[in-house]
């Protein structure tokens, strides 16, 4: 996982980690297209947690000013990761974003900034239509009523950018386990929320989603 910190004094910042993160796409690793969309924000701090190769990625991260948060020996899941990587980031709100993916239109950290109402939600995951969520394979993630509230089944395809709320985190029992626990939660008391994006987005996590990622970056429509 990456993780960002400090967006002024307004909240904090994560970004998840992919399968392959130096795998490229377009001549530049997934990892930074991830970490370009995250600084475009400006956080002040911005934490790797490692695992998977994690020593490439060390050596990669490390003259880009990024901070590490080790999972070791075993894997903490994404919930778990968070949990753990709050030591850095602090209490607050964060960031989550998924860099085993394509975003092609505005930087869907900014747009969740823009939406995001701590009144309304305690959480606001980024959304594509399956229609544009290319190389997606199987059915929609959420269906979104017209608040923008969120449930599961239906053809929004979660594209891996959250604003969330962490306080949740603390009073789930399990070491691992996923930030679908904490969506649950979230979704039983009515705050779970979706942002539709309107650009087009790839799903990179497996070897033929780079032709598809490279296309799409190519696409005239973009």
């Amino acid at each position: 996982m990456l993780f960002a910190a400090g967006f002024g004094t307004r909240m904090k910042s994560l970004t998840k980690d992919c399968p392959k993160p130096l795998i490229k796409v377009a001549g530049k690793p997934l990892i930074d297209y991830a970490l370009e969309l995250a600084c475009e924000i400006e956080p002040k701090h911005i934490v790797a947690n490692l695992h998977y190769h994690a020593e490439q990625l060390r050596t990669h991260l490390a003259p880009k000013g990024v901070e590490f948060s080790l999972e070791t020996p075993n894997i903490l899941d994404t919930g778990g990761g968070l949990r753990q990587a709050l030591s850095k980031l602090g209490d607050d709100l964060v960031f989550t974003m998924n860099s085993d993916v394509i975003w092609t239109g505005p930087n869907p950290l900014k747009l969740a900034l823009e939406a995001w109402d701590p009144k309304r939600m305690d959480a606001l995951l980024v959304c594509v239509p399956l229609d544009r969520a290319v190389g997606r394979k199987g059915a929609g993630d959420f269906t979104a009523d017209a608040s923008g509230r969120i449930s599961r089944g239906g053809d929004l395809v979660y594209g891996g950018v959250q604003i969330i709320k962490t306080s949740g985190l603390h009073q789930i029992q399990e070491k691992a386990f996923s930030l679908n626990v904490l969506w649950n939660q979230i979704h039983d008391v009515d705050r779970l929320f979706a942002l539709e994006y309107p650009g087009h987005w790839c799903d990179v996590g497996y070897p033929e989603g780079i032709e598809l990622a490279e296309t799409l970056l190519k696409s005239p429509n973009v």
